[in-house]
């Protein structure tokens, strides 16, 4: 009764009134401050310093989304495994040489460990700029993957290739450059430039814009095949960087040069006869060396003019006949000496009864399998085993000092 009564009192409604007003303002007042709080701690837009423009990622759900697009775009180079017999290994023992070419794709496997052991990795809490929250982020690939900085899809920067396939023609570079660009650390241009033998006077502006967009830790390449036996091209390519790879594909020069004349018959087929091109008399046997498809063939003579200008540290001989046997072990091989993560294996191929040597189960930035167009891998002409004897005797001793000058047996002669 007594509380009701004090209740009932003026002054005491007028208190409780105020104390209720009081606590209301109370915890409106920490309710705004929470969110003026959360508001204070977001992480913002940070502008990347240095030559990049980009930005870095001003918080976790747009870092989310940078990821996805780089991981997005690296994956886009690695068509998804799922045929049967992906561990299928090719016979070493294969052997024939009418033809070249071939194709691989990327499986899942150890490409995804490499896809997300480079992409950009969520920040630390030990990674944020004090109270602003600021995430410092790694972006990119390589060895510069700790500039602060990420590329967004679609940006990238064109520059002059570090690694060039120099030759030979039918050797089978086209294939390697189609094994070789699946990849996710390659950029490659498709088409043969020709600026080192052709083009040069054009300038290396014309020839960088030429190049592929490539993001920070890829590497551009291009194939131009007459690179090789082209006199001026080492010293061209020296003055561009005396730190470029080279490849070169070489093959039976016997068969290349068959080859060789295989292709040209197809596009003049009133030409005269393989053997009639070949010597310079007939009578006596002599090869006529100023045909070009005989002149590839002279490794040995070609390369004592790269060694002017290239140790052999910087030069990787790749066997034409071991593109078909074991495309996977080659690959290899191509993989370390660019200092890549072995990616390309054997999961890649399958082998073409048809074509005769081996495709890719799926080719870059495609989900059907994929091998070399209907210009490689053509039969050849049934050449007299007299003549093909006779360039067998004249390329051994080019072969064996090749040979030596390499450190690599590639068979030839057996």
């Amino acid at each position: 009764m007594a509380f009701s009564s004090a209740f009932l009192d003026p002054l005491s409604r007028s208190i409780f009134k105020k104390f209720v007003a009081m606590l209301c303002a109370l915890l409106i007042s920490l309710y705004f401050l929470y969110f003026l709080t959360d508001s204070s701690t977001m992480p913002i837009p940070v502008k990347a310093t240095g030559e990049d423009t980009g930005y870095l990622a001003s918080d976790f759900k747009q870092w989310q989304s940078v990821q996805r697009k780089i991981l997005l775009q690296k994956k886009m180079s690695q068509p998804e495994q799922g045929m049967a017999g992906r561990n299928y290994h090719f016979n070493r023992g294969f052997t024939r040489t009418n033809n070249i070419n071939g194709f691989p794709t990327n499986g899942k496997d150890e490409g995804d460990q490499h896809y997300f052991s480079s992409a950009p990795r969520m920040p630390s809490p030990t990674n944020f700029d004090g109270l602003a929250g600021r995430p410092i982020l790694a972006g990119g690939t390589g060895s510069n993957s700790g500039s602060g900085k990420i590329s967004l899809l679609g940006e990238g920067t064109k520059k002059l290739p570090q690694a060039l396939i120099i030759g030979v023609k039918k050797g089978g570079t086209r294939a390697l450059l189609e094994f070789i660009r699946v990849h996710p650390d390659i950029r490659a241009v498709g088409a043969e430039p020709h600026f080192f033998d052709r083009n040069y006077d054009n300038g290396l502006d014309w020839y960088r814009d030429l190049m592929p967009k490539t993001l920070e830790g890829q590497i551009t390449m291009e194939k131009t095949p007459s690179y090789f036996v082209t006199r001026e091209a080492p010293a061209r390519i020296s003055a561009m960087s005396r730190d470029t790879k080279l490849i070169v594909v070489v093959r039976d020069p016997v068969t290349r040069a068959i080859s060789d004349y295989t292709q040209t018959l197809s596009k003049k087929p009133d030409i005269p006869t393989f053997e009639s091109l070949t010597f310079k008399n007939r009578t006596t046997g002599l090869i006529d060396i100023s045909w070009s498809a005989i002149q590839i063939g002279i490794y040995a003579k070609h390369l004592e003019n790269w060694l002017q200008y290239f140790p052999m540290s910087q030069i990787l001989f790749v066997s034409g006949e071991r593109l078909i046997s074991d495309p996977a072990g080659e690959l290899g091989r191509v993989q370390d000496f660019l200092g890549l993560k072995r990616i390309i294996t054997d999961k890649h191929f399958y082998f073409n009864q048809t074509k005769g040597f081996p495709c890719l189960k799926k080719a870059e930035g495609s989900s059907k399998p994929h091998c070399l167009g209907k210009t490689k891998g053509r039969t050849h002409p049934n050449i007299n085993p007299e003549v093909v004897q006779r360039l067998r005797d004249f390329y051994r001793p080019f072969n064996m000092k090749f040979y030596q000058m390499t450190g690599h047996l590639f068979g030839w002669d057996d």
